[in-house]
């Protein structure tokens, strides 16, 4: 069973990424993989009730992160009809592409410390469309937006999904996460940004503004939307820390809000204009074929868990590799082709809380994995949930990917190994 299914992933995988060369949507043949992988499943697990069960608890996992992605992509589309990125441009001053890329690179790198890496580049790459004209230009902008945005991640125990499991899990602890890590996702996300920096040159070209494209509405009522919508972005990781109120519920609370307050400011305008400005377009405007498409993988990574192929995987690299380390880095490295919340959650079956401990020497392996996984799935386009949605929002090529920042990310993310092992060395962890 295990076998068939990771024959159709890797079938599916392959088409993936041939997807203009055969011009059939990324998003049927994910679906179209993820549903098949389920369905080897079902047809060959005598117990059907206890796989309709796994699948059951799958799809909730992959539901909260679809609710979040659509709440997030829905109120950053709201922002933008509001021209509030047009605010955060206003404020960006320099016309220097080198500096303008070190500006959204660092901007992306602390954002999704506070937001998370997933809603951040969303943002982000909403705002380099508004600042960058030529595309080819634009897409080495959100390649870097890419790796910043998962290395920013990863030092925060609210940045990345799976430092959020560790952190759950009494793996890690907020504080000594942010110490240990801060400087390894520093040079993960340096090495690349010096890289591409080189390969700059000149001055910003921006897009000429549609003023059809420009919204009728007050200052005042462009603020509050602005103001609510960021608000909402912001209060999901305090409500999740305050409250525990799961991420995707504080998402749909923030669109629930700013679906409120634009309902109010337009109430007694006319029906063509408020329907312009009003949630209900903002959720027509938002890439529904990536969501699809991210809820496709989800559900083959899934298979693969499910039937048991990513813990064997997980298993035979501990018995194979007697050093922690390079098994955690080839865990970091497999996080780009699969998704690495499952390798996580393995990791964390496999080495239980009294053989290592949160504190003392262990603590290095779980802030090492916590690292390894939220960077490594820069390496590939599909190897990240931020990757994933850039990936749908700006059309980039796997290929493409592969070709010009793939390279990148994997310097980065060596060189923030190199850090943090020196870290080690040195006594310097805690």
């Amino acid at each position: 069973m295990g076998v068939a299914v990771t024959i159709i992933f890797v079938l599916g995988y392959l088409l993936i990424t041939m997807e203009h060369a055969i011009r059939v949507n990324k998003a049927a043949i994910a679906l179209v993989t993820g549903v098949v992988c389920w369905g080897i499943f079902l047809f060959m697990t005598p117990d059907h009730i206890a796989s309709l069960h796994h699948l059951e608890e799958e799809i909730a996992q992959i539901a909260s992160l679809i609710f979040f992605l659509i709440g997030a992509m829905t109120i950053v589309e709201l922002v933008d009809i509001y021209g509030g990125f047009d605010l955060i441009t206003m404020a960006i001053k320099t016309k220097s592409t080198v500096k303008l890329l070190w500006v959204i690179a660092i901007l992306t790198f602390f954002l999704s410390a506070i937001l998370d890496n997933l809603t951040t580049a969303i943002v982000m790459t909403s705002v380099a469309g508004k600042l960058l004209e030529d595309r080819k230009e634009r897409l080495l902008f959100v390649g870097m937006i890419v790796i910043a945005s998962n290395a920013g991640g990863a030092w925060s125990p609210l940045g990345d999904v799976t430092t959020t499991m560790l952190w759950i899990s009494h793996k890690i602890s907020a504080g000594a996460t942010v110490h240990n890590l801060l400087l390894p996702s520093l040079a993960a996300m340096l090495v690349p940004l010096a890289i591409v920096s080189l390969w700059l040159r000149g001055t910003v070209k921006s897009p000429d503004k549609d003023p059809n494209d420009q919204p009728q509405v007050s200052l005042a009522q462009r603020l509050s939307v602005v103001g609510v919508g960021l608000g909402a972005l912001i209060m999901v990781p305090v409500l999740k820390v305050v409250i525990g109120l799961p991420p995707y519920l504080g998402m749909m609370l923030g669109l629930g809000f700013i679906w409120i307050v634009t309902e109010v400011i337009h109430g007694k305008k006319p029906v063509e204009l408020k329907e312009r400005l009003s949630a209900s377009h903002a959720l027509e405007k938002i890439d529904t074929p990536s969501i699809l498409f991210f809820m496709g993988i989800l559900l083959a990574v899934g298979a693969l868990q499910v039937t048991g192929v990513l813990g064997g995987l997980a298993a035979w690299l501990d018995a194979a590799v007697p050093n922690r380390n390079v098994s955690v880095i080839m865990i970091g490295l497999l996080s780009a082709v699969v998704d690495n919340v499952p390798m996580v959650a393995g990791a964390i079956d496999m080495y239980p809380l009294e053989q290592y401990p949160m504190l003392g020497e262990d603590a290095a392996f779980w802030h090492f994995l916590a690292y390894c996984a939220g960077t490594g799935g820069s390496i590939l386009i599909i190897g990240s949930a931020a990757g994933v949605a850039v990936m749908g929002i700006e059309k980039v090529e796997f290929f493409w990917y592969l070709k010009r920042i793939s390279g990148l990310a994997l310097a980065g993310y060596f060189s923030g190994i190199g850090v943090f092992l020196l870290m080690q060395q040195q006594g310097w962890l805690i």
